[in-house]
Protein backbone atom coordinates (compact mmCIF):
# COMPACT_ATOMS: atom_id res chain seq x y z
CA UNK A 1 0.00 0.00 0.00
CA UNK A 2 1.17 3.37 -0.99
CA UNK A 3 2.31 5.66 1.65
CA UNK A 4 0.72 9.24 2.30
CA UNK A 5 0.80 11.42 5.17
CA UNK A 6 -2.49 12.04 6.80
CA UNK A 7 -3.76 15.64 6.75
CA UNK A 8 -4.73 18.01 3.79
CA UNK A 9 -2.87 17.81 0.58
CA UNK A 10 -3.65 18.83 -2.97
CA UNK A 11 -3.45 16.72 -6.25
CA UNK A 12 -2.44 19.36 -9.13
CA UNK A 13 -1.62 18.31 -12.87
CA UNK A 14 2.36 16.50 -12.16
CA UNK A 15 3.04 18.24 -15.44
CA UNK A 16 5.95 16.85 -15.61
CA UNK A 17 7.41 17.57 -19.30
CA UNK A 18 10.94 16.94 -18.55
CA UNK A 19 10.36 13.58 -17.33
CA UNK A 20 12.96 11.01 -19.10
CA UNK A 21 15.26 13.86 -20.26
CA UNK A 22 18.66 12.59 -20.20
CA UNK A 23 21.10 14.87 -17.65
CA UNK A 24 23.06 16.96 -19.80
CA UNK A 25 26.38 18.49 -19.37
CA UNK A 26 27.04 22.79 -20.28
CA UNK A 27 29.69 24.59 -21.44
CA UNK A 28 31.61 26.50 -18.50
CA UNK A 29 30.29 29.86 -18.33
CA UNK A 30 32.99 32.67 -19.35
CA UNK A 31 32.05 34.66 -15.56
CA UNK A 32 30.70 33.92 -12.51
CA UNK A 33 28.65 35.94 -10.15
CA UNK A 34 28.78 33.90 -6.31
CA UNK A 35 26.08 35.21 -4.13
CA UNK A 36 27.60 35.30 -0.59
CA UNK A 37 24.07 34.72 0.83
CA UNK A 38 22.49 31.69 -1.18
CA UNK A 39 21.66 29.50 2.22
CA UNK A 40 19.76 29.83 5.15
CA UNK A 41 22.16 31.69 7.94
CA UNK A 42 24.63 34.33 8.39
CA UNK A 43 26.30 35.13 4.96
CA UNK A 44 29.76 33.84 3.97
CA UNK A 45 32.73 35.79 3.98
CA UNK A 46 34.64 36.60 1.18
CA UNK A 47 38.02 35.31 1.65
CA UNK A 48 39.87 36.84 -2.00
CA UNK A 49 40.09 40.47 -2.87
CA UNK A 50 40.35 41.62 -6.75
CA UNK A 51 42.90 41.09 -8.87
CA UNK A 52 43.53 37.38 -7.26
CA UNK A 53 43.92 34.07 -9.45
CA UNK A 54 41.19 31.25 -8.40
CA UNK A 55 41.41 27.12 -9.18
CA UNK A 56 38.05 26.09 -10.31
CA UNK A 57 37.11 24.51 -6.59
CA UNK A 58 38.71 27.19 -4.66
CA UNK A 59 36.58 28.24 -1.23
CA UNK A 60 36.54 31.86 -2.65
CA UNK A 61 34.09 32.84 0.94
CA UNK A 62 34.27 30.85 4.68
CA UNK A 63 30.98 30.28 6.61
CA UNK A 64 30.12 33.39 8.23
CA UNK A 65 29.05 31.39 11.46
CA UNK A 66 27.79 28.45 12.55
CA UNK A 67 24.77 28.42 10.70
CA UNK A 68 26.37 29.20 7.60
CA UNK A 69 28.08 27.62 4.76
CA UNK A 70 31.70 28.13 1.92
CA UNK A 71 30.87 28.87 -1.19
CA UNK A 72 33.81 27.83 -3.94
CA UNK A 73 34.01 28.72 -7.74
CA UNK A 74 33.11 26.56 -10.82
CA UNK A 75 35.53 27.79 -12.32
CA UNK A 76 39.52 29.37 -12.80
CA UNK A 77 40.02 32.64 -13.48
CA UNK A 78 40.57 35.83 -12.04
CA UNK A 79 38.35 38.11 -9.35
CA UNK A 80 37.33 40.44 -11.50
CA UNK A 81 35.68 42.70 -8.36
CA UNK A 82 33.03 42.17 -5.13
CA UNK A 83 29.77 43.76 -5.91
CA UNK A 84 26.35 44.16 -4.82
CA UNK A 85 23.82 42.23 -7.75
CA UNK A 86 20.30 41.54 -8.10
CA UNK A 87 19.25 38.24 -6.90
CA UNK A 88 16.30 36.63 -8.48
CA UNK A 89 13.72 38.45 -6.27
CA UNK A 90 15.17 41.76 -7.31
CA UNK A 91 17.39 41.76 -3.75
CA UNK A 92 21.08 43.53 -3.69
CA UNK A 93 23.12 41.36 -2.56
CA UNK A 94 27.20 41.01 -2.25
CA UNK A 95 28.62 38.64 -4.50
CA UNK A 96 32.35 38.01 -5.92
CA UNK A 97 32.52 38.40 -9.70
CA UNK A 98 34.66 35.99 -11.18
CA UNK A 99 36.01 36.05 -14.57
CA UNK A 100 37.54 32.59 -16.67
CA UNK A 101 40.85 32.72 -17.85
CA UNK A 102 41.29 32.62 -21.90
CA UNK A 103 41.44 29.60 -22.98
CA UNK A 104 44.46 28.60 -25.03
CA UNK A 105 43.83 28.77 -28.89
CA UNK A 106 42.04 25.34 -30.24
CA UNK A 107 41.44 24.37 -26.65
CA UNK A 108 38.00 22.81 -26.26
CA UNK A 109 35.96 24.51 -24.17
CA UNK A 110 35.27 23.37 -20.54
CA UNK A 111 32.51 21.25 -19.15
CA UNK A 112 30.08 21.58 -16.24
CA UNK A 113 29.93 17.50 -15.99
CA UNK A 114 30.55 15.32 -13.05
CA UNK A 115 33.64 14.15 -13.48
CA UNK A 116 34.65 10.47 -12.11
CA UNK A 117 37.98 9.47 -13.26
CA UNK A 118 40.17 10.88 -9.76
CA UNK A 119 38.77 10.04 -6.91
CA UNK A 120 40.44 11.68 -3.90
CA UNK A 121 39.51 8.48 -1.39
CA UNK A 122 38.99 4.57 -1.85
CA UNK A 123 36.34 3.16 -1.32
CA UNK A 124 38.37 1.49 2.01
CA UNK A 125 39.81 5.21 3.11
CA UNK A 126 35.99 6.18 3.57
CA UNK A 127 35.32 3.16 5.54
CA UNK A 128 37.94 4.29 7.78
CA UNK A 129 36.64 8.00 8.26
CA UNK A 130 34.80 8.61 11.16
CA UNK A 131 31.30 10.30 11.67
CA UNK A 132 32.73 13.47 12.47
CA UNK A 133 35.24 13.59 9.68
CA UNK A 134 32.03 13.22 7.52
CA UNK A 135 30.45 15.76 9.04
CA UNK A 136 33.63 18.23 8.26
CA UNK A 137 33.72 17.03 5.30
CA UNK A 138 30.49 17.96 4.36
CA UNK A 139 30.97 21.40 6.01
CA UNK A 140 34.30 22.60 3.68
CA UNK A 141 32.72 21.43 0.77
CA UNK A 142 29.80 24.09 1.44
CA UNK A 143 26.76 22.05 1.41
CA UNK A 144 23.47 22.56 1.75
CA UNK A 145 20.69 21.32 1.24
CA UNK A 146 19.13 20.95 -2.28
CA UNK A 147 15.68 20.63 -1.98
CA UNK A 148 14.85 24.15 -1.92
CA UNK A 149 15.65 25.08 1.86
CA UNK A 150 19.22 25.63 1.36
CA UNK A 151 19.91 24.72 4.97
CA UNK A 152 23.51 23.91 5.94
CA UNK A 153 24.08 20.51 5.94
CA UNK A 154 26.59 20.04 8.05
CA UNK A 155 24.40 21.94 10.75
CA UNK A 156 22.03 19.39 9.98
CA UNK A 157 24.10 15.88 10.72
CA UNK A 158 25.50 17.85 13.94
CA UNK A 159 22.44 16.22 16.16
CA UNK A 160 21.69 17.67 19.35
CA UNK A 161 22.96 16.55 22.95
CA UNK A 162 20.37 14.22 24.02
CA UNK A 163 18.57 13.70 20.91
CA UNK A 164 19.08 10.37 18.73
CA UNK A 165 18.52 10.05 14.74
CA UNK A 166 17.11 6.70 14.87
CA UNK A 167 16.11 6.57 11.13
CA UNK A 168 17.85 8.57 8.09
CA UNK A 169 15.29 10.03 5.12
CA UNK A 170 15.75 10.69 1.54
CA UNK A 171 13.83 12.61 -0.08
CA UNK A 172 13.06 11.53 -3.31
CA UNK A 173 9.28 12.80 -3.69
CA UNK A 174 9.99 16.04 -6.03
CA UNK A 175 6.43 16.53 -5.37
CA UNK A 176 6.41 20.12 -7.06
CA UNK A 177 4.43 20.08 -10.59
CA UNK A 178 7.37 20.13 -13.50
CA UNK A 179 10.31 19.74 -11.48
CA UNK A 180 12.39 16.65 -12.77
CA UNK A 181 16.01 17.60 -11.25
CA UNK A 182 15.77 14.86 -8.72
CA UNK A 183 13.86 11.76 -10.77
CA UNK A 184 16.26 12.49 -13.69
CA UNK A 185 19.34 12.67 -10.90
CA UNK A 186 18.15 9.38 -9.54
CA UNK A 187 17.76 7.57 -12.55
CA UNK A 188 21.22 7.97 -13.44
CA UNK A 189 23.03 8.05 -10.27
CA UNK A 190 21.24 5.63 -8.23
CA UNK A 191 24.03 3.86 -6.46
CA UNK A 192 25.88 6.97 -5.86
CA UNK A 193 23.02 8.34 -4.02
CA UNK A 194 23.10 5.17 -1.88
CA UNK A 195 26.92 5.82 -1.25
CA UNK A 196 25.90 9.52 -0.21
CA UNK A 197 23.36 8.31 2.21
CA UNK A 198 25.69 5.62 3.95
CA UNK A 199 27.91 8.56 4.89
CA UNK A 200 25.18 10.30 5.71
CA UNK A 201 24.03 7.54 8.04
CA UNK A 202 27.01 6.93 9.16
CA UNK A 203 27.82 10.59 9.83
CA UNK A 204 24.56 10.92 12.63
CA UNK A 205 24.42 6.80 13.36
CA UNK A 206 21.44 6.24 12.23
CA UNK A 207 20.82 2.47 11.97
CA UNK A 208 18.34 2.19 8.95
CA UNK A 209 17.22 4.36 6.48
CA UNK A 210 13.98 4.82 4.38
CA UNK A 211 13.88 7.11 0.65
CA UNK A 212 11.02 8.35 -0.01
CA UNK A 213 9.79 8.29 -3.77
CA UNK A 214 6.31 9.03 -5.34
CA UNK A 215 4.71 6.69 -6.92
CA UNK A 216 4.37 8.42 -10.68
CA UNK A 217 8.36 7.83 -10.90
CA UNK A 218 8.30 4.29 -11.59
CA UNK A 219 12.26 4.19 -12.96
CA UNK A 220 13.83 6.24 -10.55
CA UNK A 221 11.71 3.52 -8.07
CA UNK A 222 13.61 0.68 -9.74
CA UNK A 223 16.84 2.15 -9.66
CA UNK A 224 16.83 3.01 -6.05
CA UNK A 225 15.28 -0.46 -5.12
CA UNK A 226 18.39 -2.63 -7.05
CA UNK A 227 21.08 0.08 -5.97
CA UNK A 228 19.70 -0.41 -2.44
CA UNK A 229 19.68 -4.96 -2.53
CA UNK A 230 22.84 -5.34 -0.73
CA UNK A 231 21.92 -3.08 1.86
CA UNK A 232 19.23 -4.29 4.19
CA UNK A 233 19.12 -1.40 6.29
CA UNK A 234 18.33 0.75 3.87
CA UNK A 235 14.76 0.48 2.33
CA UNK A 236 12.84 2.09 -0.91
CA UNK A 237 9.26 2.99 -0.06
CA UNK A 238 6.98 4.20 -2.92
CA UNK A 239 4.51 7.16 -1.65
CA UNK A 240 1.20 8.22 -3.52
CA UNK A 241 1.27 11.31 -5.86
CA UNK A 242 0.31 14.08 -3.82
CA UNK A 243 1.33 17.27 -3.06
CA UNK A 244 3.16 18.47 -0.44
CA UNK A 245 4.33 14.88 0.00
CA UNK A 246 8.01 16.31 -0.09
CA UNK A 247 7.40 18.43 2.91
CA UNK A 248 9.65 17.05 6.16
CA UNK A 249 7.02 16.72 8.47
CA UNK A 250 4.93 15.09 5.68
CA UNK A 251 7.50 12.90 4.57
CA UNK A 252 8.38 11.89 7.91
CA UNK A 253 4.82 11.25 8.94
CA UNK A 254 4.00 9.16 5.93
CA UNK A 255 7.29 6.92 6.04
CA UNK A 256 7.23 6.78 10.04
CA UNK A 257 4.01 7.24 11.23
CA UNK A 258 5.57 9.78 13.47
CA UNK A 259 4.60 13.46 13.94
CA UNK A 260 6.83 16.43 14.75
CA UNK A 261 5.61 18.55 16.88
CA UNK A 262 4.59 22.07 16.14
CA UNK A 263 7.49 24.12 16.05
CA UNK A 264 10.01 20.96 16.48
CA UNK A 265 12.39 20.13 13.94
CA UNK A 266 12.40 16.51 12.66
CA UNK A 267 15.28 15.29 15.12
CA UNK A 268 12.08 16.06 17.71
CA UNK A 269 11.29 12.73 16.17
CA UNK A 270 13.84 10.71 15.59
CA UNK A 271 14.60 11.41 12.25
CA UNK A 272 17.36 13.35 9.81
CA UNK A 273 15.43 13.77 6.54
CA UNK A 274 17.78 14.87 3.14
CA UNK A 275 17.18 15.62 -0.67
CA UNK A 276 17.88 13.31 -3.16
CA UNK A 277 20.76 15.88 -4.45
CA UNK A 278 22.16 16.66 -1.00
CA UNK A 279 22.97 12.80 -0.76
CA UNK A 280 24.61 13.04 -4.00
CA UNK A 281 26.56 16.16 -3.48
CA UNK A 282 27.93 14.51 -0.09
CA UNK A 283 28.69 11.83 -2.17
CA UNK A 284 30.95 13.57 -4.15
CA UNK A 285 32.53 15.50 -1.58
CA UNK A 286 33.25 12.26 0.45
CA UNK A 287 34.49 10.60 -2.78
CA UNK A 288 36.41 12.96 -5.02
CA UNK A 289 36.57 15.64 -2.38
CA UNK A 290 34.27 18.06 -4.82
CA UNK A 291 32.43 21.06 -3.12
CA UNK A 292 29.19 22.24 -3.86
CA UNK A 293 29.49 24.38 -7.23
CA UNK A 294 27.27 22.84 -9.51
CA UNK A 295 24.20 21.16 -9.74
CA UNK A 296 21.30 19.26 -11.90
CA UNK A 297 18.67 22.19 -12.90
CA UNK A 298 15.29 21.87 -14.98
CA UNK A 299 14.58 24.11 -16.95
CA UNK A 300 10.31 23.73 -18.26
CA UNK A 301 7.62 24.86 -19.38
CA UNK A 302 4.53 24.86 -21.83
CA UNK A 303 6.26 26.31 -24.51
CA UNK A 304 9.80 26.12 -23.97
CA UNK A 305 11.63 24.66 -26.85
CA UNK A 306 14.66 22.46 -25.48
CA UNK A 307 13.59 21.75 -21.77
CA UNK A 308 15.66 19.73 -19.65
CA UNK A 309 17.73 19.03 -16.65
CA UNK A 310 21.01 20.56 -17.10
CA UNK A 311 24.49 20.39 -15.40
CA UNK A 312 24.93 23.99 -14.51
CA UNK A 313 27.42 25.99 -12.33
CA UNK A 314 26.56 28.07 -9.45
CA UNK A 315 26.93 31.61 -10.19
CA UNK A 316 25.83 31.19 -13.82
CA UNK A 317 23.64 33.96 -15.04
CA UNK A 318 19.67 32.04 -15.38
CA UNK A 319 19.45 33.09 -19.00
CA UNK A 320 22.07 31.87 -20.29
CA UNK A 321 20.90 28.47 -18.96
CA UNK A 322 17.66 29.55 -20.98
CA UNK A 323 19.24 30.04 -23.83
CA UNK A 324 20.42 26.30 -23.28
CA UNK A 325 16.95 25.63 -23.63
CA UNK A 326 15.97 27.02 -26.62
CA UNK A 327 15.46 30.96 -25.22
CA UNK A 328 12.50 32.61 -23.63
CA UNK A 329 9.26 31.96 -25.61
CA UNK A 330 7.65 35.28 -26.99
CA UNK A 331 4.07 34.46 -24.85
CA UNK A 332 6.53 34.32 -21.67
CA UNK A 333 4.67 36.12 -19.09
CA UNK A 334 6.70 35.05 -16.08
CA UNK A 335 10.19 33.01 -15.06
CA UNK A 336 9.28 31.34 -11.63
CA UNK A 337 12.65 30.02 -9.97
CA UNK A 338 11.77 26.56 -9.15
CA UNK A 339 8.24 25.26 -9.40
CA UNK A 340 5.05 26.99 -9.62
CA UNK A 341 3.36 25.75 -5.84
CA UNK A 342 6.48 27.31 -3.89
CA UNK A 343 8.99 28.64 -6.38
CA UNK A 344 8.84 32.49 -6.29
CA UNK A 345 8.47 34.85 -9.60
CA UNK A 346 11.68 35.85 -10.39
CA UNK A 347 12.16 40.02 -11.14
CA UNK A 348 15.72 39.70 -13.64
CA UNK A 349 16.58 36.46 -15.45
CA UNK A 350 19.86 37.79 -15.21
CA UNK A 351 20.25 36.72 -11.75
CA UNK A 352 22.75 34.01 -10.92
CA UNK A 353 21.91 30.89 -10.20
CA UNK A 354 22.77 29.28 -6.20
CA UNK A 355 22.97 26.12 -4.40
CA UNK A 356 19.35 26.46 -4.13
CA UNK A 357 18.19 26.97 -7.94
CA UNK A 358 16.69 23.66 -8.72
CA UNK A 359 14.51 24.80 -11.49
CA UNK A 360 13.65 27.37 -13.89
CA UNK A 361 9.41 27.30 -14.76
CA UNK A 362 8.70 29.59 -17.67
CA UNK A 363 5.36 30.41 -17.41
CA UNK A 364 3.01 31.52 -20.64
CA UNK A 365 1.21 34.77 -20.55
CA UNK A 366 -1.96 33.85 -20.50
CA UNK A 367 -1.49 32.00 -17.23
CA UNK A 368 0.72 34.22 -15.81
CA UNK A 369 -1.94 36.39 -14.31
CA UNK A 370 -3.85 35.96 -11.28
CA UNK A 371 -8.04 35.61 -11.27
CA UNK A 372 -9.83 38.22 -10.38
CA UNK A 373 -10.08 38.81 -5.99
CA UNK A 374 -12.83 38.25 -4.70
CA UNK A 375 -14.49 38.17 -0.90
CA UNK A 376 -13.81 35.01 1.08
CA UNK A 377 -17.32 33.35 1.00
CA UNK A 378 -16.21 30.85 3.92
CA UNK A 379 -16.12 27.66 2.44
CA UNK A 380 -13.03 26.23 4.54
CA UNK A 381 -11.69 24.85 1.35
CA UNK A 382 -7.96 26.27 2.36
CA UNK A 383 -8.93 24.46 5.73
CA UNK A 384 -9.29 21.12 4.63
CA UNK A 385 -5.95 21.21 2.67
CA UNK A 386 -3.78 22.60 5.12
CA UNK A 387 -1.29 19.75 5.89
CA UNK A 388 -0.38 21.94 9.15
CA UNK A 389 -3.98 21.63 10.46
CA UNK A 390 -3.98 25.82 9.95
CA UNK A 391 -6.71 28.10 9.48
CA UNK A 392 -5.78 29.71 6.69
CA UNK A 393 -8.19 32.43 6.04
CA UNK A 394 -7.40 33.58 9.53
CA UNK A 395 -4.10 34.40 8.81
CA UNK A 396 -4.33 35.78 6.06
CA UNK A 397 -6.61 38.04 7.58
CA UNK A 398 -4.39 38.66 10.37
CA UNK A 399 -1.57 39.61 7.91
CA UNK A 400 -3.97 42.19 6.16
CA UNK A 401 -4.59 43.70 9.01
CA UNK A 402 -0.95 43.78 10.30
CA UNK A 403 -2.01 41.70 13.47
CA UNK A 404 1.43 40.19 13.72
CA UNK A 405 0.69 39.07 17.28
CA UNK A 406 -2.11 37.52 16.59
CA UNK A 407 -0.69 35.56 13.77
CA UNK A 408 1.96 34.39 15.88
CA UNK A 409 -0.65 32.86 18.44
CA UNK A 410 -2.77 31.64 15.56
CA UNK A 411 0.16 29.51 14.54
CA UNK A 412 1.51 31.34 10.93
CA UNK A 413 5.34 30.62 11.94
CA UNK A 414 4.16 26.80 11.67
CA UNK A 415 2.82 27.27 7.96
CA UNK A 416 5.44 25.76 5.39
CA UNK A 417 4.17 28.54 2.82
CA UNK A 418 3.16 25.52 0.28
CA UNK A 419 0.50 26.93 -1.23
CA UNK A 420 -2.05 24.84 -0.99
CA UNK A 421 -4.61 27.06 0.41
CA UNK A 422 -4.07 29.90 -2.41
CA UNK A 423 -4.78 26.73 -5.23
CA UNK A 424 -7.74 25.61 -3.77
CA UNK A 425 -9.48 29.15 -2.96
CA UNK A 426 -12.47 29.35 -5.06
CA UNK A 427 -12.01 33.53 -4.47
CA UNK A 428 -8.45 33.93 -5.70
CA UNK A 429 -7.24 35.35 -2.08
CA UNK A 430 -3.10 35.90 -1.72
CA UNK A 431 -3.66 34.05 1.16
CA UNK A 432 0.28 33.07 1.25
CA UNK A 433 1.71 36.20 0.61
CA UNK A 434 -0.46 37.65 3.18
CA UNK A 435 1.37 34.96 5.45
CA UNK A 436 4.70 35.53 4.55
CA UNK A 437 4.01 39.36 5.38
CA UNK A 438 2.83 38.67 8.81
CA UNK A 439 5.99 36.33 9.27
CA UNK A 440 7.85 39.51 8.18
CA UNK A 441 6.17 41.47 10.60
CA UNK A 442 6.56 39.26 13.57
CA UNK A 443 10.61 39.39 12.75
CA UNK A 444 10.10 43.08 13.86
CA UNK A 445 8.57 42.16 17.57
CA UNK A 446 10.46 42.78 20.19
CA UNK A 447 12.06 39.56 21.38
Amino acid sequence: MLKRFKKGGIHPNPMKLTAGRPILATEAPREVRLLLSQHIGAPAKSIVKPGDEVEAGQMVAEAGGFVSAPVHTPIAGKVKKIEQVRDAQGLWKEAILIEAAEPEEGARPERVDFDESHPLRSDEEIERLSGQEIIEIVGQAGIVGLGGAAFPTRVKLTIPQGKKADVFIINGAECEPYLTCDDALMRRYPREIVAGLRYLMKATSAPRALIGIEANKPEAIAALTDAVKDYPEIEVMPLRTAYPQGGEKQLIEALTGRVVPAGGLPIDAGAVVDNVATAFAVYRAVKFGEPLMKRVVTVTGMDVENGGNFIAANGMATDNLIELAGGLPENTGKVIGGGPMMGRAMSTVEAPLTKGSGGILIVPEKESERGAVSPCIRCCRCVSVCPMSLEPYLLQNLGQFGMAEEAREAGVLNCMECGCCSYICPANRPIVDYIRLSKLQIRKLPK
